[in-house]
């Protein structure tokens, strides 16, 4: 994902694995924009998640990277379990994304793989470290596509919504499923928009999940189908392969269960998978 446009609880364990007394700093990746200096915080237990931080943002974007330190491990356990694989090592820097400091310049790496997109960038978010997880994760979920689904609406979508699980829907402000309401719910089920960047696809993404998650089919079954299906795969054929039920009836179905929310839709997970 380029540019991620993710309960703000302070995860205030302490980086369990530190540079120790005289040892050498790792040396920073190039990043996908940050050009300024990058302060090493920390490893995480693991060893697979190397966080860095811009020092001219002071105290609380280093609590924000000290809090990621300490959730890396979590975060890269429930994304395993998510793509039923087991990922490889990435570098975090945390600065001012977009000039913003509330996580709401997103997040951003190179490629969705573990080679090409294992350097991230996240936005800092002052004083609600879970949005810095949620963001990170968004990315790393990327990384495990493979190199599948890369930049366009389905991968997009499922991204999103790996972010949600996995950060506790700590980037609702980010949401797109109720613009696509709005905009008259064009039917991106049936085909893939070869973008990330388009709220309309992204949105019917979005709820197409929530519908599928609703009716039984978990986020760790969703995910591989998803990315053996590839670039060229659609959430119709999602339906199909998971359901048995032909491509071709997904849009009515996915319609009647719109048409038939109580309240519309009003957020990322219209029908409450996520809840």
């Amino acid at each position: 994902m380029t540019h991620h446009k993710l309960q703000a609880t302070s995860i205030m364990q302490k980086a369990k694995a530190r540079r120790r007394a005289g040892a050498a700093a790792p040396a920073a990746p190039q990043w996908p924009s940050y050009q300024g200096t990058s302060e090493f915080v920390g490893t995480s237990s693991n060893g697979r998640v190397t966080v860095y931080v811009d020092p001219t943002l002071g105290a609380p974007a280093q609590q924000n990277a000290q809090d990621l330190v300490g959730d890396a491990d979590r975060i890269t356990s429930a994304n395993d379990a998510i793509f039923g694989t087991t990922g490889g090592a990435v570098s975090v820097i945390i600065f001012a994304l977009g000039g913003a400091t509330d996580g709401t310049g997103g997040a951003d790496h190179g490629g969705c793989d573990y080679s090409t997109g294992a350097a991230i960038e996240v936005c800092a978010s002052f004083g609600n470290s879970a949005r810095v997880s949620a963001l990170f994760e968004a990315e790393l979920s990327e990384c495990s596509m493979g190199g599948n689904l890369c930049g366009v609406s389905t991968g997009e979508a499922l991204s999103r919504w790996c972010a949600a699980q996995v950060g506790s829907n700590a980037l609702s402000d980010f949401a797109t499923a109720p613009t696509w309401a709005q905009d008259g719910m064009p039917n991106w089920v049936d085909k893939t928009d070869p973008t990330d960047q388009d709220a309309d696809s992204i949105g019917c993404g979005m709820a197409f999940l929530s519908w599928l998650m609703s009716q039984g089919y978990a986020l760790d079954k969703i995910a591989p189908a998803m990315v053996a299906l590839g670039n060229s795969g659609t959430l119709a054929q999602l339906y199909a392969n998971l359901t048995s039920n032909a491509a071709s009836k997904a849009w009515a179905a996915f319609q009647a269960a719109v048409k038939a929310l109580p309240n519309g839709v009003t957020s990322d997970d219209p029908f409450g998978a996520g809840a």
